[in-house]
């Protein structure tokens, strides 16, 4: 893409492509200061992306961890997270396989009401995943489970599966998932 550059960098046209496909009667203008502070567009990132987690197990191989083909071990990623500070550990274990993704969108929201009468007021900005219209998933595994320390490599570990997760094919998405923020920054 080509962009000429106007007074103070910024952009005045960027049309080089677009005026491929125009036909030839069209022209290109430009844009002073004053026009073109009058343009706006719209925040946000357009992401997609293919991820794969350990699917052939992982590089850490001793009496717990091992390679996939050994059903006697696990080989997975794992992601621990503690709900209280004295609490026990909820854990996401044994993560592997691969999905894929198209137009995933991130971008700041602001929501100024109360949810329609179904929360309090509201006035801050929050972040928004828009979801993927389909997320493809090829052999992807989990366990959820309790587990008394993060690590299974620490001293008395033990863990509670508590159920197993796989997933293959296509999955279709909608809606938008909302983040919001606690705290000050």
């Amino acid at each position: 893409m080509i962009k000429t550059l106007g007074r103070l960098g910024r952009p005045i046209a960027f049309g080089a492509c677009l005026a491929l496909t125009l036909p030839s009667a069209a022209e290109l203008t430009r844009l002073d200061d004053e026009s073109l502070s009058a343009v706006s567009g719209q925040g946000g990132i357009y992401l997609s992306g293919d991820i794969s987690i350990n699917e052939m197990g992982g590089p850490v191989e001793n009496r717990y961890f091992g390679r996939c083909e050994d059903t006697t071990k696990k080989c997975g990623a794992r992601f621990a997270y503690r709900l209280k500070e004295t609490g026990g550990w909820m854990v996401l274990d044994d993560i592997r396989g691969n999905f894929a993704f198209e137009g995933l969108t991130l971008r700041v929201r602001h929501i100024d009401s109360g949810f329609g009468g179904d929360g309090e007021l509201f006035d801050r900005d929050v972040l928004e995943l828009g979801l993927p219209d389909i997320v493809r998933f090829n052999d992807v595994r989990f366990k959820i489970a309790a587990s008394n320390t993060p690590r299974p490599t620490d001293p008395g570990f033990q863990q509670t599966d508590i159920f197993s997760v796989q997933m293959r094919g296509a999955v279709i998405m909608e809606g938008n998932l909302l983040v919001f923020p606690e705290g000050n920054p």
